[in-house]
Parts: structure tokens; C-alpha cells; sequence
């Protein structure tokens, strides 16, 4: 989708196995082929071209497909989601976002919640944030996991460098039981700067249409940044695999972003064995029939 423009998605990808040193993945675009104008027409057209690929997803019923975005407070997964998704046909994707776990969601297990919000067969199903909260906030704030209730985690000093392994090889197996199953799974973080969300968060104060956006506690959060950015380097080191990867999408130009989430789509979506079913003989004649009854009229 972007050959014509020299850009290789793959330097997105985070290898498997491979230790993420965020401070060396870029924020934004750095190349001179592309803008902000030229940029629509290629979203466009990438749309059209996941259009028609949702259109065997759904009727094929055989693979489903999960996508996941995680990323800092303004990095832009609403729009993104909404820019991109909007070529989709509504019927078969659903988007959950996702907040702070309710009183039922913590009587259960944290990967419960997600579970039964997974895609069902010939459908896409968007997570804005997802399980990974539970190794991101928690990690950097480790006493809300107290609400978990788990055994053997009595305080905040139970919860060391081998719990937070645990938690990968569970989420690991989470998604390698769903992938299995026939989901696809991406998995996208956008990468903003520190620089850049200051600018959003200014633009969410000083404009009104924008004032609902703004929470103070983004403010709060973003003192955390550098344990944000270690955790989320834990995460994704731990986490990215061939069949369930994590990209890691540049976030201070919202166009390019949107680009590059709508050709890692694209790429996944388009190297599935999809088909429109086939209808027997019998179907055969009954369709048949029913042309003629019509040109009867």
C-alpha cells in the first residue's frame, strides 16, 4: 500500500524477543515524500481497499480480528479509530474502551472482562486500551492491584519483578489461545513525545469545543511519564510476537499515524485465506428458479 512511497512497515514491528528502548523509536515522520494533503487521499484509499476485505471477513465466517491500541493520554486513539474504522461497515465491528474495572469486573479475573468482549467469527472488534492496562497503570501505581484480591499478594511489597513475569506469560497465553482459535490480532502503541501531548493538552484547555476532553488527572499522570515509558517498554519487549505483534506507531503527526495503522491492517487482513462461500447444487437451482419467477412479473 505505501511501496510507491519508500516506507516499510516492518521497521514498525517490535521483534519478538527484543528489548524496546522506546527513546530510539521515532515520535514523528522524518521523511519528505509525504504531508498532511497527500496523506488523505492514500487514507482513503486504504479504507476502500479494508472495505473490501471486511466484506469476505464477514461472509467467509471463519477468522475474526482484534485490534488493540494502547498509548499515553492525547496520543490520538479516538481518532485514529474513528478516522480509520470509518470505512467499515459498522455491523460487524464493535469498539470497547475500556476504564478502571467496575465492582463485577473485579470479582473476576482481569483478562475476564476482555475475554468476553472478543470478537465473534466474520467480525473486527477494537480494544481502546485493553488487558495491558494491567501491566501498564498497575505497574506504575502497583497498589491498585490490591483491589484485586489475589492470593498470596497481602501488600504492595508481594508484588515484585516475578509477578509482573507471571502476568506476561499469562497474557501470552491468553492471546496465543485466541489466536489459535482463529483471531488475528494487532496490537498498536502510538508513540507520542512528552513535547507533543503538552501541545494537546493545551489545545484541550484553550478550546472550548475541546474543554470535555480534559481531565486533570491526565496532568497527574503525565509526572509518571518516565515510568510510563518503562513500563510500556516492559510490556511490549515481553509481549510482541509474530502472530500477536505490537507496532509501534510514531503519534505527533495524526495523518501519518493513520496511514501507517490503516497499511498494518491492511497487510494483516489481506494475507488471510478469506473467500465468499460457495452454495450447493441444490441452492444453485433454487436461484435459478427464483430468477425466473421474477422475470415472470
Amino acid at each position: 500500500m505505501l511501496k510507491e512511497f519508500d516506507i516499510d512497515i516492518n521497521k514498525y514491528f517490535a521483534k519478538p524477543d527484543k528489548k524496546v528502548d522506546l527513546s530510539k523509536w521515532d515520535t514523528e515522520y522524518k521523511g519528505d515524500k509525504l504531508d498532511k494533503e497527500s496523506s488523505l487521499e492514500i487514507l482513503e484509499s486504504g479504507k476502500e481497499k479494508l472495505s473490501a476485505i471486511q466484506d469476505v471477513l464477514y461472509a467467509d465466517n471463519k477468522y475474526s480480528v482484534l485490534i488493540i491500541f494502547q498509548a499515553m493520554d492525547a496520543a490520538g486513539k479516538d481518532g485514529s479509530i474513528k478516522h480509520i474504522m470509518s470505512g467499515f461497515n459498522p455491523q460487524g465491528v464493535i469498539v470497547h474502551s475500556y476504564k478502571a474495572p467496575n465492582t463485577l469486573e473485579l470479582e473476576h479475573d482481569y483478562l475476564w472482562r476482555h475475554y468476553i468482549d472478543l470478537p465473534r467469527a466474520g467480525n473486527i472488534t477494537i480494544f481502546n486500551r485493553s488487558h495491558y492496562e494491567n501491566v501498564l497503570v498497575t505497574r506504575v501505581h502497583p497498589e491498585y492491584v490490591m483491589n484485586e484480591k489475589i492470593p498470596g499478594i497481602n501488600s504492595v511489597k508481594d508484588i515484585d519483578d516475578n509477578f509482573w513475569s507471571q502476568r506476561f506469560e499469562q497474557i501470552n497465553h491468553f492471546e496465543k489461545t485466541v489466536r489459535q482459535n482463529g483471531t488475528v490480532i494487532i496490537k498498536f502503541y502510538l508513540h507520542l513525545s512528552k513535547e507533543e501531548q503538552k501541545k494537546r493538552f493545551f489545545k484541550r484547555i484553550d478550546k472550548p469545543e475541546k474543554n470535555w476532553k480534559f481531565s486533570m488527572n491526565d496532568v497527574n499522570e503525565r509526572k509518571y511519564w518516565d515510568d510510563y515509558q518503562k513500563a510500556y517498554e516492559e510490556a511490549i519487549s515481553n509481549t510482541s510476537k509474530e502472530n500477536s505483534p505490537w507496532y509501534i506507531i510514531p503519534a505527533d503527526n495524526k495523518w501519518y499515524t493513520r496511514i501507517l495503522i490503516t497499511a498494518v491492517i491492511h497487510k494483516y487482513l489481506s494475507n488471510l485465506d478469506l473467500k465468499y462461500p460457495e452454495v450447493n447444487e441444490d441452492m444453485k437451482k433454487e436461484l435459478i428458479s427464483a430468477k425466473e419467477e421474477l422475470l415472470k412479473e
